[in-house]
């Protein structure tokens, strides 16, 4: 099974303001006509999205539901129910990354895209994700959520592939381990 994440940072490694705010990514200066910078392609290659719930908190402040036809599983511990809106959009799960991952597997998900801070480093520290791919947006936030937390140890990253774009994004893809 694939269990990939795919996410932009700041240089300095923050994914989001302090108080969760993704003002900067949508800076004019980041824009370019007709490019989503591979994430159509990623979508496609995806079978589930697992979610921490301050991520679905934040989806829930876009207005449109940006992920119609993928299943959708919001992975909490506090989180007790979805608001009624999205009962029929997400599912909400407290197990664990592995229980969760095995179950999945079960019922034949290939390919999860593990998306949120705190989900990403738990996918890291139990060993379950195997592929990153960062988008590093030339921006210097000084402070906020950070991308990578602590670590049990070392995690070893192969580069797959390195892309630049002309509005200063560098896009690198590595497997894990």
């Amino acid at each position: 099974m694939k269990i990939r994440s795919f996410i932009a940072c700041s240089l300095d490694g923050f994914i989001a303001r302090p108080d969760g705010a993704l003002d900067w990514l949508e800076n004019p200066a980041f824009t370019i006509a007709e490019e989503d910078f591979g994430y159509a392609q990623f979508m496609a290659g995806t079978s589930c999205l697992v979610m921490g719930r301050n991520t679905f908190e934040k989806v829930l402040t876009f207005g449109e539901w940006p992920y119609e036809g993928t299943r959708v599983i919001v992975l909490s511990q506090s989180l007790k129910t979805l608001p009624e809106t999205h009962r029929d959009k997400a599912e909400l799960s407290a197990e664990s990354p592995l229980t969760l991952t095995e179950r999945l597997q079960r019922e034949g998900e290939d390919s999860l895209y593990i998306d949120g801070g705190r989900l990403i480093q738990s996918f890291l520290r139990t060993g379950l994700l195997n592929e990153l791919i960062v988008t590093r947006v030339p921006l210097l936030l000084g402070r906020g959520i950070p991308l990578f937390g602590e670590l049990n140890g070392d995690i070893l990253l192969h580069l797959l592939a390195n892309k630049s774009y002309a509005n200063g994004f560098v896009q690198s893809h590595y497997r894990i381990g």
